[in-house]
């Protein structure tokens, strides 16, 4: 099957794991990889990206397969309180200024400058602040709040047996290895785990009743489980819970 295979990410995804099995399995047919804003999955799929890293929720309509939960953690200064712990909850963070909204900054350069300067705090994924690579900060994992998904993300209007092989490969399935048998989880980048979850499910991360999933397979219905039981790695929305006394204040 000649031809060309576009794949969009988003920042802090690296599918570069995916290319390698890529190229040794499929020579005929060539993978690009193309880097996009968080703000740029659907621009990026409207234009020449056949599929796409990206976080959770996104646009409805869209397939998504649910790969893995990002640990989200608190940057600050590295001379500030929060260098001096292992961990924080989300006590830790009433009455304090947080910046960037959301779980995923708008601006993350703008973000972290802020932090440097001592005007608030970040919450973010880890890999978002690895990738980063602020020497001038520190990141200290928040336990108790829900981790952002990451998903791989396609139009069905896109779909192809091109498409399905690279599936196949981002949910291990081995050369050998018939379509419609899943392996082994998918493991983060970072190192956090996350349960891969069978079939297709809707732009929230929830599955799809009744409709066949990539393989071939019927999806069912769930939710987002916790990984291995730990806090803060739970799958959804990667929304901060709200805390147990008063709201921080967030800046703007």
């Amino acid at each position: 099957m000649p031809g060309t295979l576009t794949v969009a990410f988003v920042p802090g995804v690296s599918p570069a794991r995916w290319a390698r099995v890529w190229r040794e399995r499929m020579p005929d047919v060539e993978l690009v990889l193309r880097a996009v804003g968080a703000d740029e999955v659907d621009r990026a799929l409207d234009g020449d990206a056949d599929m796409c890293f990206a976080r959770l929720p996104v646009t409805e309509g869209l397939r998504a397969i649910p790969l893995w939960t990002e640990t989200p953690v608190v940057a600050a200064p590295k001379d500030s309180e929060f260098a001096e712990v292992d961990s924080v909850t989300e006590r830790d963070l009433v009455g304090m200024t947080l910046l960037g909204g959301g779980p995923v900054p708008d601006d993350l350069d703008g973000t972290l400058d802020l932090v440097a300067a001592g005007v608030g705090l970040a919450v973010l994924p880890q890999s978002l602040f690895r990738a980063a690579s602020r020497r001038d900060l520190v990141a200290r994992p928040l336990v108790d709040v829900e981790g952002t998904r990451v998903a791989l993300v396609w139009r069905d209007a896109d779909a192809s047996p091109v498409t399905d092989e690279f599936i196949g490969i981002v949910r291990g399935r081995t050369a050998n290895s018939s379509r419609g048998r899943d392996a082994a989880d998918v493991r983060d980048a970072d190192g956090t785990d996350g349960r891969q979850t069978r079939g297709r499910v809707s732009s929230d991360g929830r599955e799809a009743r009744g409709r066949p999933g990539a393989d071939g397979r019927e999806a069912r219905r769930g939710s987002g489980n916790e990984s291995n039981g730990r806090p803060g790695t739970a799958g959804g929305r990667g929304r901060t819970a709200r805390p147990t006394r008063g709201r921080p204040r967030r800046g703007r």
